[in-house]
């Protein structure tokens, strides 16, 4: 996984170290920012940097570092705060379609339907707040390396349908099959994706 460095949240264990893509964090960060009606200046009082670096990362003139990439993931995280983002994590849990709604950036399990959970062989709630990157597929992990460059970072992004073979985790199994992801911006900024699973 060349390029892409590994971001932690505030307390995560080693097993929930994640990797995301620093190229992607210049767009959430303008995304997120627009949203919460927050300045450049004051995004970069919040991350210890200048006004011009913030710039330059949402421009994409320059990736952020690796502390630097930490730094925002903690911020641009996805959280349900809202009872609009409440309910759709609601709606996602009941659903009779293999469904599961995790942070589009930290990989941070938000939701998942009941024929999702039939995949984890370990008690859901413990995935709960916890990355899934530790269980992609080799398939997951190539698109996800992809994204930036098919426009998954831009204002109005499509849902992106997919394939995947079988993961190697015991604890969330991952089974051949076609998928759909679908790009949420939460009422806190952030990001959640949706993933379907459409069949084999």
């Amino acid at each position: 996984m060349k390029g892409r460095p590994p971001v932690a949240g505030k307390a995560a264990k080693p097993q929930d170290r994640i990797v995301v893509s620093r190229l992607g964090l210049g767009p959430s960060l303008r995304a997120w920012r627009l949203a919460r009606r927050i300045k450049q200046g004051h995004a970069a009082e919040l991350l210890g940097v200048s006004q011009a670096t913030v710039s330059r990362w949402e421009s994409g003139r320059q990736p952020p570092a690796e502390a630097e990439a930490m730094a925002l993931a903690r911020l641009l995280a996805a959280r349900p705060t809202s009872a609009a983002d409440r309910e759709l994590a609601r709606l996602v849990s009941p659903s009779r379609r293999s469904l599961h709604l995790f942070c589009d950036l930290t990989h941070t399990l938000l939701a998942a339907s009941p024929a999702r959970r039939r995949d984890m062989a370990t008690d859901p709630e413990t995935l709960m707040g916890h990355s899934l990157w530790r269980h992609a597929s080799a398939e997951s992990v190539a698109l996800e390396e992809r994204l930036e460059a098919l426009g998954w970072y831009e204002p109005a992004t499509e849902p992106i349908e997919a394939w995947t073979g079988a993961n190697r985790s015991a604890a969330l199994a991952i089974r051949p099959g076609r998928f759909r992801i679908t790009r949420f911006q939460l009422s806190c900024g952030g990001f959640a994706r949706l993933v379907e699973t459409l069949g084999s």
